[in-house]
């Protein structure tokens, strides 16, 4: 008999007197943890397979299902904790590298939560969002030097290709292959309803998604997977991926069984096949190089697109912000180290990049300090949870921010953080296709809907009472901002002053 030298993590618990046995959570468990015995009747469950997603006790008709953690306590030790016990042994049976998913749970400091917002009295008395017009329209792309207008007032400045956004609020980029077209599909309705963007990813564009192509942010990786020219013009803007929140310095791999025929014809390649993007892009190896594919991009384009460049939050972030500037770039995103993922190498999830506010700011600082900061606008990323996260980010510098996590919780993720197995009993990070069709599209879009346009109300709230009308106003306004429990050199990166200042 082998050894199992992890103890499985939750206990699935069963009220006998609550259960019907109408079988319903051994239908919708993918992981296998319920199962029928040999009389065909009897329902049995195997804890060691459960990730803690919560189907099965969210469908549950007698609520007669719960979810707890297993307690199996370790001799104390607070170098060799359970955790790395238990990764050791896992390595210790497949030689492999251990693989994660979604944004980094490390207790790191959140220093959205340690900023706290001004708000308006006497003297800049606040506003009313309700009964006064609040503007949280948001244009994103590179801005002309100056200005030349007319005797009658009419500008006639040729002005850099534009993007109107309606909220400062877009969808992040999750490929078709990591997520399920339904998943997809959800986000683009959405993004079309709200007037704001969706990124199709590194994984190409699905047919079904050609009528949202107006409001789709194509994705150029590393593996160029599914790039050609009306994929490149069928956008708002086009993405150079260069790195990434959640694995900076590496590339990305889509396991071959996720390849079906629909996700080979969108990435062009071999059904069945590996997705593999190299690390750096072969044709990038300095800031002339990409200036050369910025250039390419755009007159693929004909010129009529914004480019933007998507880098991880990393320690010199300030100073590749500025060289992405300088090459060319419209946009440049910066994703921070809590960002989302359907597969990463655990060590690098965990342990490389810094959190986005920081880069936010210095990045913001670098360019307004070199006079270049009109010359583009700034994406944050990186795992904003709420409104008050988003006025923290602009008042920080950013122009807009891009969301994804939690789009996906409010369409179903319950943050089990194993989409690298395909198994999501949501339909979300998953191509098995009795699985994706759990998730409707219509259902899925009305929920985020919802929530981004309960974020907007709540952000205009806090405009009201900072006495702002404007994201303009807002963006880059680090005076509106007092840190708490910050030590002085996080104060001085971030550029507010303490509580009580």
């Amino acid at each position: 008999m082998s050894i199992n030298y992890i103890p499985r993590r939750f206990t699935v618990v069963r009220d006998k007197e609550l259960c019907i046995k109408c079988g319903g959570c051994v239908n919708q468990c993918s992981n296998e943890c319920h199962y029928l015995a040999d009389d065909g009747k009897t329902v049995l469950v195997n804890s060691q397979e459960c990730v803690a997603c919560h189907r099965c006790v969210d469908l549950c008709p007698t609520g007669a299902l719960r979810i707890e953690k297993y307690v199996c306590d370790y001799r104390d030790n607070a170098n060799w904790t359970p955790q790395y016990q238990q990764e050791i042994c896992r390595q210790a049976n497949t030689g492999s590298t251990l693989l994660s998913a979604m944004g980094n749970p490390k207790p790191y400091p959140i220093y959205w939560d340690k900023i706290l917002l001004n708000a308006s009295q006497v003297t800049n008395p606040s506003i009313d969002p309700l009964r006064e017009p609040m503007e949280i329209r948001t244009i994103l792309g590179r801005k002309p030097e100056k200005i030349t207008v007319e005797k009658k007032g009419k500008s006639i400045t040729k002005m850099p290709p534009q993007v109107v956004l309606e909220t400062p609020i877009m969808f992040s980029a999750m490929s078709f292959g990591s997520i399920s077209l339904n998943a997809q599909k959800s986000l683009a309705m959405a993004a079309k309803e709200l007037g704001t963007l969706f990124n199709t990813g590194e994984g190409g564009l699905h047919p079904d998604l050609e009528p949202y192509t107006d409001c789709a942010v194509v994705q150029v990786a590393s593996g160029r997977f599914g790039v050609h020219k009306d994929y490149l013009n069928n956008s708002k803007f086009v993405e150079i991926k260069i790195g990434q929140g959640a694995k900076p310095g590496i590339g990305g791999h889509l396991p071959g069984e996720k390849v079906n025929v629909e996700v080979s014809n969108a990435r062009m390649i071999p059904q069945g096949s590996d997705a593999i993007s190299p690390a750096p892009h072969h044709d990038i190896y300095s800031i002339e190089d990409l200036r050369q594919l910025i250039w390419s991009l755009k007159q693929a384009t004909h010129g009529e697109k914004p480019v933007s460049v998507k880098i991880a939050a990393v320690h010199n972030i300030a100073a590749i912000a500025s060289g992405v500037a300088r090459a060319g770039a419209d946009i440049v995103v910066i994703d921070g180290f809590r960002g989302g993922t359907g597969a990463a190498p655990t060590r690098i999830r965990d342990n490389v990049g810094i959190p986005i506010e920081l880069a936010l700011a210095a990045a913001d600082q670098r360019l307004r300090d070199e006079g270049i900061r009109s010359e583009v606008s700034l994406v944050a990323a990186g795992s904003f949870r709420c409104s008050s996260d988003i006025v923290k980010a602009i008042a920080l510098g950013a122009d807009a921010c891009y969301i994804a996590s939690a789009p996906l919780i409010a369409i179903g993720c319950h943050m089990c953080q194993t989409c690298n197995t395909g198994k999501c009993n949501w339909g979300i990070a998953t191509q098995r296709p009795e699985l994706t069709k759990r998730l409707n599209p219509e259902i899925a879009h009305k929920r985020v809907i919802n929530l981004v346009n309960a974020w907007n109300h709540e952000i205009k709230e806090i405009m009201g009472g900072m006495g702002i009308n404007s994201v303009d106003s807002l963006r880059g306004n680090r005076l509106m901002l007092r840190g708490i429990g910050l030590t002085e050199k996080e104060l001085e990166i971030l550029g507010i002053k303490h509580a009580g200042e």
